[in-house]
Formats: structure tokens, sequence, C-alpha cells
């Protein structure tokens, strides 16, 4: 029976023919039902996720997917595809042999292994993230460009984008190895690409020319302070093009030096030790061979004339290139009351460019001609003067060991200090591993578990359209099943009813009956005592 307080919402359909066809829907039986198996259902569910989730792992470890990590890369012009030395880049450089061969070796891995890695690694690509922005507005200038407009708009759609984020596959299986060595071998050569992204781009490269304090004695005297001056060269050329790169007026936390204070130390050592041991040696005539010395100084000579020769042949070229270089120029008419026009030349990165050549080829004759002198200067004064003392060749070799250490350690510091500013200034953001490969088990679950999901979605979905479905038609037996005994019940009662509606009239005739027959004995015995 129910509650006073209890309400039900009942459907029913209804026949109109015949009231035996209604069908009664309980809304509240329904939700009793679904209370009666929710924690059947709720069982039901959880073991089918454990089980998805089981089997999706299952699958995920003993199958050999691809470890996969994340790379970007932020210098200059990475979004216009170029590498920071203004050339086209290539994300296949992470391929180069030499990369593999060092992470293998330093695995300790054979060798004959670097043929299978460089054939399975792949790349996937990623736009830069403002890319669709600045595409979907260009598609719309170009959509609203009038005639007058539209060069300008197509030359904006024209313009390309290039990923800036690479994602680095490694199907490790097909290469031979396990997970834990495939995640390994991906990770190392991640970390190895970054000394090998900063030897490619010019990191530290300019020095490696610089002379070797062992190698400088199997030369003249003279010829050792030649090395010496061009090793300074390089070093104070490289800290001169770094200086003009630094917007920061960097200094090195590692050497405390800035670019500037090391190119004034080159220039020290340049005019002072070695212009000191130069004129020592020519003033003295320290040589190990006269008759080599000047065969070597006439055939320096010789060589720089032609050197002199050709740079002057180039200026000239240049310089009549320039003369006649005629300048991008705009026209701007006047308007209606001025009618003066007025014409503008407008940049050009052609003319800028030669002007750079004859700036750079007026730099290389001008020293041409002073090492000509200087040379000449030498052989004269090695041909006027006698052979040098055993002691002046001590003095020479003792100053020429003591520059020795000085270059290297200029060298050194050079090093150093361009090495800090590269990783920490120039070079801080342009290579960074995002997300590096990894063969942790919680890794493996998560994509276990991500596999799983949409299998999952659909399963459980399933089994709660059962179980609501199970519900929806117990309630409907129970509530139907109710009517009809309720029903037979009505009937009986109508039966009673009729049975005891004919006791009651034939009582009443049997009391008729009486009645009757006793006014008959009343009357018959009144005649009897008249």
């Amino acid at each position: 029976m129910a509650k006073k307080d209890e309400r039900n919402l009942n459907v029913t359909i209804k026949n109109q023919d015949s009231s035996d066809n209604e069908v009664v829907i309980s809304v509240s039986s329904i939700l009793r039902k679904l209370k009666k198996y929710l924690a059947l259902w709720l069982a039901v569910a959880i073991i089918a996720g454990i089980l998805g989730v089981v089997l999706s792992a299952v699958k995920t470890f003993s199958a050999k997917n691809p470890a996969r990590a994340l790379v970007s890369f932020t210098y200059p012009n990475i979004e216009k595809g170029l590498d920071p030395a203004g050339r086209t880049f290539e994300i296949e450089s992470m391929k180069n042999p030499v990369v593999i061969e060092r992470t293998l070796t330093e695995m300790e891995i054979d060798l004959e292994k670097v043929e299978d890695v460089r054939s399975n690694i792949t790349f996937g690509y990623n736009l830069p993230e403002d890319a669709y922005d600045k595409l979907t507005a260009y598609n719309s200038v170009m959509e609203k460009a009038t005639n007058g407009s539209l060069s300008a708009a197509q030359a904006m759609l024209d313009t390309k984008y290039y990923p800036t984020q690479f994602t680095v596959y490694f199907d490790f299986g097909a290469a031979g190895f396990d997970r834990k060595t495939g995640v390994e071998v991906l990770n190392n050569l991640l970390e190895n690409y970054r000394d090998y992204f900063y030897e490619q781009y010019g990191y530290n490269q300019p020095l490696g020319a610089a002379v070797n304090a062992a190698e400088y004695e199997d030369y003249d005297y003279a010829q050792q302070v030649d090395l010496f001056r061009d090793s300074i060269r390089q070093v104070r050329s490289y800290l001169n093009s770094l200086s003009k790169d630094d917007n920061t007026t960097f200094r090195s936390s590692i050497t405390g030096y800035s670019f500037k204070d090391l190119s004034e130390y080159a220039k020290t050592i340049s005019s002072i030790d070695l212009d000191r041991i130069s004129s020592y040696i020519s003033v003295n005539n320290v040589t190990k061979d006269k008759d080599a010395a000047l065969s070597y100084y006439d055939y320096r000579i010789e060589n720089l004339n032609r050197d002199k020769d050709e740079y002057a042949e180039r200026l000239s070229a240049l310089e009549a290139s320039i003369a006649q270089y005629e300048k991008d120029s705009i026209l701007i008419f006047g308007n209606g009351t001025d009618t003066t026009n007025t014409e503008y030349a407008t940049a050009s990165d052609q003319y800028d460019s030669l002007f750079r050549q004859k700036t750079s080829v007026e730099s290389n004759l001008a020293q041409t001609k002073q090492d000509i002198k200087f040379y000449e200067s030498r052989r004269d004064a090695l041909k006027s003067n006698k052979n040098s003392s055993k002691a002046n060749v001590d003095r020479v070799e003792a100053d020429i060991a003591s520059l020795s250490k000085k270059v290297s350690n200029l060298v050194e510091l050079t090093e150093l200090t361009a090495e800090d500013y590269y990783e920490n200034v120039q070079f801080a953001n342009a290579y960074n591993i995002l997300v590096p490969a990894t063969r942790s088990v919680s890794a493996g679950i998560k994509e276990a578990v991500h596999g799983a999901v949409k299998p999952l979605f659909i399963v459980e979905a399933l089994i709660f359209m059962i179980y609501f479905a199970v519900a929806f038609i117990k309630a409907l037996k129970d509530d139907n099943g109710r009517k009809a005994v309720k029903a037979s019940a009505d009937d009986d009662e109508d039966d009673d009813e009729a049975d005891l509606e004919d006791v009651i009239d034939a009582i009443e005739e049997e009391a008729e009956e009486v009645k009757e027959k006793a006014e008959k004995s009343v009357k018959n015995s009144n005649k009897k005592k008249k």
C-alpha cells in the first residue's frame, strides 16, 4: 500500500475501443527498479572498465610503439624556414650520422646500428601557434580586397609558414632495440644534437684553425711569429663579430671577460709581445736557415702581390657597379594644387650588399699592402745582417714559448666566453627539448587509458542502456500485473453482490408467503369464534 505522501506519475496508454488494452507505466516504479539494480550495474560497469584498461595496457606494452619526443626552435627566422646562418633549415640534420655515432659511442652500442637508427627516425611538423590566425586574417583581407589592393592581398597570401616545433619519432622495435634502450637512444640523440647544432652554426668554429702550441716548433722563428699573428687575427675577428651581434654588453660569468676585453687583450699581445719578438728576429737575424728564410719571404711577398692585384681588380669592379646601379624609386604625384612630383629612392638589399663587399675588399687590400711592406723589411734586414748568436736564438725561443702560452690562454678564454654567450644569450632558447621520450610505467598506463577511452565509452553506454531497459521492462510488467489482479478482484466482488441480491429476494418472497399464511390463519380463527 502506498504511503499518504507518495506521489506517483503514471502514463496510461489507452485503446479507445476497449478498456482491457490499457498499459500503465509508472515513473516511480521505474526509479525503484533502477535503484534495485544500481549495485549490479555499477559492478558490471567497473569490471568492464578495469578489463578494458587491462586489455589496452597489455596491447600497449606488448606492442613496440615508436618512442616520441617534442622539440622546438625559437631563434630568429626559424618561422621563415631558415637556420641561424640564413640557409634553409632541415630538421633531417638531426639524423646526421655524426650525431648518431656520438650517441651510440656514449652508450657503448655497436656502430653498425647507425643506419638502423637513422632509417627509423621520422618527424612530425607543427606550424607556429599564430600561423592559423594570420592565415585566417589574410583570407579575410583577400575576400574584401578591391582591384587596387588585390596585389597587396595576394602578396600576403603568398606568405609561407614553417614549423617551429617537431615531434621526433623513433621506431626502436624496427631498429632492433627494446623499449628501455630505444627511449635512451632517442633522448641521448636529442641531447647530442644540441652540441651539433652549436657546431653547425658557428659555435667557436672560427677558432678551429688557431695554432696548436705543440706545432709551432716545426717552423723557422719568423714563420712561428707569422702563425701566432694569424691566430690572433682570427681570434680578434671572431671577437669583433660576436661583439657586433651582442646587444646586451655581455660579460661572461665564467671568465669575467666581455668580448671587448678579450679583443683588447689580443691587441696587446699582438702589438707588444708579437711585434717585439718579430723586430728582435729581424734586427738580430735570428733564423734556423738563412737561405730558407729568404726564400720564404720572397714566396710570401710574391703571393701577397698577387692577392693585392686581385683585391684591386675586385674593388674597381665593385665601384663601377655601385656607380652604375640604379636604386628602385617611387614617384609621388602632386595633388590638385601642387603640380610638383617627388621621387624617392627606396632601400635596396642588392645595393647595400655591394657596399658591404666594397668595404670588405678595401679592408683586405689595405691589410695585404701592410703585409707586403712587413715582409720586404724582414727580407732586407735578413740580407744585410749576419747570422745570430746562440744567445739570441735562446732568447727568441724563450720569448716564443711565452707567447705561445699567452695565445693558448687567449684562445681558451675566448672559447669559454663564447660558449657562455651562445648557451645563455644567443642560443639560450634556440633549441629546446620540450617533452623527452619516456619509458615509465605511469606513462605506459596513461597511454593505455588514453587508448581505451573510446571503446570503453561505447561499452559503458551499452551497459547503461541494458540496465535501463531491464528496469523499464520490470517496472512495466509489475505495474500491469497488479492491474490485472485488481480487475479480477473487482469481477469477483460483482458476482458476490449479485448472489446476495438473489438471496435477499428469496428471503423477501418467503417472508411474503409467511405473512400471507399468517393473515389467512388469523382470518380463519376469527370466523370460528363468531
